[in-house]
């Protein structure tokens, strides 16, 4: 138990030391509580010292007149029956000493004698007023009875700490009401880089805001910017692969009426090639636009994964004898699932192609594994290639990026199968992961229920 206390003192502090140094809300309050702290000491302080300054001149001739009239009724010789019924009535302690009467109400009391008090001298000239002598030589001695006021319930003290949280309380719930509009603030900035620009930033006040409110209205301006500016981009890109679609189909059927003479097919093939590359560009560009925008429309249906696979396997045998190596697995039982099944056709194409190009030097063709994963299915592509470097992995599905440029230009990619497939695993839903399988590279799609 005290090594479980030990080892949890220090995460505390760190946490506490965390909030304070990365908490606006945290500084304040702890700013709040020391002027608090500060303003009531000050107050006390300050207060003790000016009636401690005054309160003698003002009441010392009340004082001496009433301290007089308790030694008359004590009397002369006094009489501690008298002195009993004092006490028992006021907050006072008494001492008699003399040649015939020596008595004192509380034995146990500090010794107020020669103008001693708790934590008080007196000075040697200054009257001591609580001190009587008799006609008859007997000495009085008067005192504050400090003993009644300790045995009462310290109910002021537990009071003030009760006040004092009460109004921490009250701040705190102020301040975060204050600085509620930073939450809403950061919520928006969030939304704005993960591209959702439908719900600006709420104003509190717009008629009268502060200087959130306008840090709030700027942002939103900032983000109605970006916004346009990005669908001025994509707009663009659209309109300019559309473009290109028409003079690129033109191109490759001039290409294909030219002669098949030994002169000209070397000349032909590759300018087919390039123009096939050039195709593949440009449909990619506008299908990772369509994806990309937040209100993507997919057409889904039910489908089993696993036929659509083995179609899909089928169809690109009869272009790329390779691909009749691949090997499928797919478990029986497995419930179909609402998919588009033309983004789904393009995703798995782009995952054999990738696997097969990656697998031309391997005498191990790539597999294919469809398995459930919870309530939705995992489609899993893997190829015995020499797989990427530990680095490149979390860049493999981006836009344009190959690890081996040299490499994948001269087997015709133009990075964007990947990033593809990720996009369209994310439409529906789902994820899209890389990893080395060694040897080899395996690509993960998990799709929900």
């Amino acid at each position: 138990m005290n090594t479980e206390c030990v080892k949890q003192r220090p995460r505390w502090h760190r946490r506490a030391r965390h909030a304070h140094a990365h908490s606006l809300r945290v500084r304040l309050m702890t700013l709040f509580l020391l002027l608090a702290l500060v303003m009531a000491g000050t107050f006390l302080l300050g207060m003790q010292y000016a009636l401690s300054i005054g309160w003698r001149d003002a009441a010392r001739p009340l004082v001496v007149d009433y301290v007089d009239r308790l030694a008359f009724d004590i009397g002369s010789p006094p009489s501690p029956e008298r002195a009993t019924a004092l006490i028992q009535r006021l907050p006072l302690s008494i001492r008699i000493s003399g040649p015939a009467v020596n008595w004192r109400s509380h034995p146990d009391a500090p010794d107020l004698e020669r103008g001693r008090t708790p934590g008080r001298r007196w000075n040697a000239d200054e009257p001591r007023f609580f001190e009587r002598t008799t006609a008859d030589g007997h000495q009085i001695v008067f005192g504050v009875d400090v003993k009644a006021w300790h045995d009462r319930p310290r109910f002021i003290g537990w009071a003030t700490l009760a006040a004092l949280l009460l109004m921490t309380a009250l701040a705190y719930a102020r301040v975060r009401r204050l600085l509620r509009p930073l939450d809403d603030i950061r919520a928006g900035a969030l939304r704005f880089g993960a591209g959702d620009f439908d719900q600006p930033i709420a104003v509190r006040c717009p008629q009268k805001p502060d200087e959130l409110g306008e840090l709030a209205v700027t942002i939103n301006t900032m983000g109605a910017d970006i916004r346009q500016m990005l669908d001025a981009k994509r707009g663009l890109l659209l309109a300019i692969s559309h473009e290109l679609r028409s003079p690129l189909t033109r191109a490759r059927l001039n290409t294909e009426l030219l002669p098949e003479t030994p002169g000209v097919q070397p000349g032909r093939d590759a300018l087919l090639r390039d123009l096939a590359l050039m195709r593949d560009l440009v449909t990619g560009l506008l299908e990772s636009e369509r994806l990309a925008s937040r209100h993507a429309a997919l057409q889904l249906e039910p489908a089993d994964l696993g036929n659509l696979v083995r179609e899909v396997v089928h169809e690109m045998s009869d272009s790329n004898p390779a691909a009749q190596r691949v090997t499928v697995s797919v478990p029986a039982g497995l419930p179909p699932q609402a998919l588009d099944r033309t983004r789904m056709r393009l995703l798995v194409r782009n995952l054999l192609d990738n696997a097969l190009r990656h697998s031309a030097e391997s005498s191990q063709p790539p597999e294919v594994t469809v398995s459930a994963q919870g309530q939705g299915l995992m489609l899993a592509v893997r190829d015995y290639g020499p797989g990427v470097e530990g680095a490149a992995l979390p860049h493999l599905a981006e836009p344009f990026y190959r690890p081996d440029s040299a490499r994948t230009r001269a087997t015709g990619g133009v990075g964007l199968g990947l990033y593809l497939c990720r996009l369209v695993a994310q439409a529906h839903g789902g994820s899209l992961t890389v990893r080395n399988a060694q040897p080899g590279l395996e690509v993960r799609v998990v799709l929900p229920g």
